[in-house]
């Protein structure tokens, strides 16, 4: 049997099938994801803990960590990196034409 291999677009939500604009602000918002976590995991913060750092419940933490990215929206995202000390800068790339 042979497999049938597709090129990845550089963006894993567009090549499992979403639209271009909803495909960009998923990895944008697991991007922050990501980071957040990291941060997270860096300070060795316990969940109640980074609660009280990120100003949100501890559920809400418990869903950060466990990449529920459909409950997060980018400004929600943004904002607890700066909680965390963090900044995040946006940067743009214009794709070549099709």
């Amino acid at each position: 049997m042979k497999l049938k291999v597709a090129p990845s677009t550089g963006n894993v939500f567009r090549d499992l099938g979403f639209g271009r604009e909803e495909a960009e602000h998923l990895l944008v918002r697991a991007d922050l994801m990501i980071q957040t976590q990291t941060l997270l995991a860096s300070r060795g913060l316990r969940q109640k803990a980074a609660a009280q750092v990120l100003g949100v419940t501890q559920p809400r933490v418990s869903d950060l960590l466990r990449g529920r990215i459909d409950l997060f929206s980018t400004d929600a995202l943004i904002d607890m990196v700066a909680r965390l000390g963090a900044r995040v800068r946006l940067t743009v790339k214009a794709h070549p034409a099709a």
